[in-house]
């Protein structure tokens, strides 16, 4: 059978997949493999595809849960009205069950969401209220602020208010972190999700810590929202505006429980929108741009995975509702996200760089038992400001020219100091295949290089001075 193929076993008895109504569709959501987008990494990661939903996101899961909660408490009754504040996701999750239920659905949305969500929400029989973005929670014009207006004056009017309804974050407790432990099989190391209401990162966060309280949560923020600047700094920085839809917030939900995530990643629109795109070109994963921030969190943490750890980061939900935006060349030109068309890895660059494929520099290097004085010599007849050490064929560190200055300036005899006792850690290693845009997110000011592993214990150092030596080459060859 072909790789890729449909299997079939008709031997394996299972049970109808039949069901009373489209709710009881919700849920069971596979795990993913990332091969491509994961390419470089030493774990597993995989994708847990809530866009798979029936209302085509993981606020399908809530949205039951809530409505349940309320019919029980005796909020919600026959007759009544469901009026929610949403990006777009909870207002499908809700209309999906007002409709089987026989309710009405009224919701305001902000008027950044995309005109795919408005004319999906009205297509299941909602009623939509656009509202501006570019005001505070508190504003009467606002989203929320709408909502808690329409509550007031809509009889049988029921509020389910997402960002501190304690039912949000049980959905996830009770569905999908069970569905990650089991799914998994109880392999799961870190977990990375996008944060708006907080309910999934909490609800999912809390099953597992419980399961294994060494399982990692990571939080992704867009540039613009509070969230990363609170959880790293207890502060609450002024807002801003970002494209990004359906995560993030100017304010504090009370759903979002921060005790229960260890680490929150901070990334830009055009991150977010650019590794949406490639996740769908790289794994066939058709999802919307809050999947991309996620995404782009978890390849920040990939260098810092093991071999037996175990990845899954959250799918929140399709690509269809950003037809407009995220998918549209031209909106993407508009706002300056779009990519250059050319997929350079490792290896073409190396190439731009020495001038042919074929041609390799001899690499510069530093032992363990090298004097300082030495591994600075070298440094200065290159023209380097770091070096890579090695220990026999395989690299053990790094040493920096500003810590051979400071060992001069408190007095050090350079000659009597060995490279073992100065050296930081090694650079990252990629495969020849690894793309630009994965050697440019781990080149940073601390880590100023990559190697290139070439096989047989040959490597190349790939530093920013190369990069924009390689983009000049290769610019130039297409105009000249």
């Amino acid at each position: 059978m072909r790789r890729g193929a449909i299997r079939y076993n008709r031997s394996v008895a299972r049970e109808p997949m039949r069901y009373e109504n489209i709710l009881e569709v919700v849920g069971r959501t596979p795990l993913v493999k990332l091969h491509r987008v994961a390419a470089n990494c030493a774990a597993e990661v995989y994708a847990k595809c809530d866009y798979l939903n029936p209302g085509g996101s993981v606020k399908d899961r809530i949205a039951i849960t809530m409505v349940d909660e309320a019919e029980r408490q005796g909020w919600l009754k026959p007759g009544g009205t469901i009026i929610e504040g949403t990006s777009g996701n909870t207002g499908m999750g809700l209309a999906l069950v007002a409709a089987i239920r026989g309710y009405r659905a009224v919701f305001t949305m902000a008027d950044k969401q995309s005109k795919e969500k408005v004319d999906a929400l009205k297509a299941l029989g909602a009623e939509v209220m656009v509202c501006p973005t570019a005001v505070p929670p508190e504003d009467p014009r606002s989203y929320h602020s709408v909502a808690d207006r329409l509550v007031r004056e809509i009889p049988k009017a029921y509020h389910p208010n997402q960002y501190e309804n304690p039912a949000n974050p049980e959905a996830h407790y009770r569905s999908t972190g069970p569905e990650l432990w089991e799914d998994s099989e109880g392999r799961i190391t870190h977990f990375v999700a996008g944060m708006g209401t907080g309910g999934t990162i909490t609800g999912v966060g809390r099953y597992l810590k419980e399961k294994n309280p060494k399982v990692r949560i990571i939080g992704a923020d867009p540039v613009g929202s509070i969230l990363y600047d609170y959880f790293h700094n207890k502060t609450i920085p002024k807002a801003e505006t970002y494209k990004v839809e359906g995560i993030g917030e100017d304010f504090l939900p009370g759903a979002l429980d921060f005790s229960i995530i260890d680490d929150v990643r901070q990334v830009s629109d055009k991150e977010s929108f650019q590794w949406t795109r490639r996740l769908a070109r790289l794994e066939g994963i058709f999802a919307g741009g809050s999947a991309g921030t996620a995404i782009a969190a978890a390849v920040q943490v990939m260098p810092e995975l093991r071999p037996k750890d175990f990845m899954v980061v959250l799918i929140p939900d399709t690509g269809m509702r950003y037809l407009s935006k995220v998918y549209s060349d031209e909106w993407m030109r508009d706002n300056r996200y779009l990519e250059s068309p050319v997929a350079w890895t490792a290896e073409e660059i190396l190439a731009a760089s020495t001038g042919s494929a074929a041609t390799r520099r001899e690499l510069v290097k530093a032992g363990l038992s090298d004097s300082v004085a030495a591994a600075l010599a070298l440094m200065q007849a290159h023209d380097f400001s770091q070096l890579p050490v090695f220990d026999g064929a395989r690299p053990a560190g790094a040493i920096y020219e500003d810590a051979i200055l400071n060992l001069a300036l408190a007095g050090q005899n350079l000659s009597n100091v060995t490279v073992q006792e100065v050296m930081a850690a090694p650079f990252p290693v990629v495969q020849r295949s690894a793309t630009v845009e994965q050697i440019t997110s781990l080149i940073t000011r601390e880590c100023p290089a990559v190697f290139v592993e070439l096989g047989r214990d040959l490597y190349e150092v790939l530093t920013k001075y190369d990069l924009l030596h390689a983009v000049a080459r290769m610019a130039g060859s297409r105009h000249g």
